[in-house]
């Protein structure tokens, strides 16, 4: 019956199950791109990539640069800022201007974190000789594709582009919103490390996509908040939270025998899952008791519905351990990720659903 149920689920986790054009699959399943593959703008935007030297050195700049920050991951900052933003449209607070710096700013503050966990974790020996963050896309200082001025070089010019942003909202909006861009730059530069390190991370991801990111932005335009904006902007957390908590959990083994102690390797595999399950439902009964309480305004909220083909099979998975091995009919091109790959789908849908439901609600209040 177990066995059933996951092939029916498979086909919700296959975040990467697009495959490129006359691709390589390599000992491990990953799909490597050859000197003669297309990578477009559209694939670094959808799915995570493994391409060798050649298929590097035939990329543009842009593409070099979605595949360095990896640039699938950036939906969800997108969606936790968007929830800000189109929340303070409802309130009567919108300004193009600040909305641009704001989606702008944090994009580039998440992918400047992206670039310096890889540059943190190589350096410390953690992303070598095959370990986790190597098998399931391009790790450019690991391959080499890259020297590591170069990196630097991007990294430095990426968070020049994020503090470019911080600095004008900033100018616009007074002190309290450097205090929320220090809270921000604090972890950006220390999630990589000490934070994930000592079972921190995960709360980190909580704080940064919820309150702050989702909640920042609404307080940027509407100069204050609210509580149905600080509930919202919890729920929108909730969602980068157990993808981070989903990868962890797939890293687990590695983790542990490498000294980094996050919540999963802290609780064990059993403890983490339930916990994971248990943030699901808080998502949901948030949302729920927010429509109760205002019916007439957050009717919106029931577009959330549209998430739950992909609620189901997350919460699934969660109360069973991982297969030890790539199950039959799943995706390669996935594997090893398992929990994060239903996460990661379910917090896109869910957090899609959030976004278009405001829109729906803005034109129509």
């Amino acid at each position: 019956m177990a066995v059933s149920v996951i092939a029916r689920d498979i086909r919700y986790a296959c975040v990467v199950s697009e495959s490129t054009a006359n691709p390589s699959a390599g000992a491990n399943g990953r799909t490597s791109a050859t000197g003669q593959t297309a990578v477009t703008v559209r694939d670094t935007l959808v799915r995570m990539h493994n391409i060798d030297r050649a298929a590097w050195k035939r990329l543009s700049v842009v593409r070099k640069w979605l595949l360095m920050v990896r640039a699938p991951v950036l939906v969800m900052t997108l969606s936790s800022s968007l929830v800000g933003i189109l929340l303070a449209v409802r309130a009567g607070h919108f300004d193009a201007w600040l909305a641009f710096a704001l989606l702008t700013g944090l994009t580039l503050a998440h992918a400047t974190n992206n670039l310096l966990n890889d540059l943190v974790d190589y350096s410390r020996g953690l992303d070598r000789s095959n370990y986790f963050r190597v098998r399931y896309g391009v790790h450019v200082l690991e391959q080499e594709l890259v020297s590591r001025r170069a990196f630097l070089a991007v990294m430095l010019a990426t968070g020049a582009g994020a503090l470019a942003a911080a600095a004008w909202l900033v100018a616009e909006k007074g002190g309290a919103v450097l205090a929320l861009s220090a809270i921000g730059a604090f972890f950006v530069l220390f999630y990589t490390w000490p934070l994930k390190y000592y079972g921190l991370g995960e709360l980190s991801v909580l704080l940064v996509w919820g309150p702050l990111m989702s909640g920042g932005s609404y307080y940027v335009l509407a100069g204050g908040i609210d509580a149905e904006a600080l509930v919202l902007s919890l729920i929108a957390g909730v969602g980068p939270t157990l993808v981070i908590l989903g990868k962890h959990l797939d890293k687990r083994v590695q983790d542990d025998s490498a000294g980094v102690a996050t919540l999963p390797v802290a609780l064990g595999e059993a403890r983490t899952r339930y916990l994971t399950l248990a943030l699901v439902c808080i998502q949901w009964v948030l949302a729920a008791g927010l429509l109760a309480a205002r019916p007439a305004s957050d009717w919106w909220l029931l577009m959330l519905l549209l998430s739950i083909p992909t609620a189901r099979p997350l919460m699934r998975v969660l109360r069973r351990n991982a297969p030890g091995e790539c199950p039959s009919g799943y995706s390669r091109d996935v594997w090893p990720l398992w929990f994060s790959a239903f996460a990661f789908r379910y917090s896109r849908d869910f957090g899609a659903m959030l976004v278009l439901g405001l829109v729906v609600a803005a034109l129509f209040n």
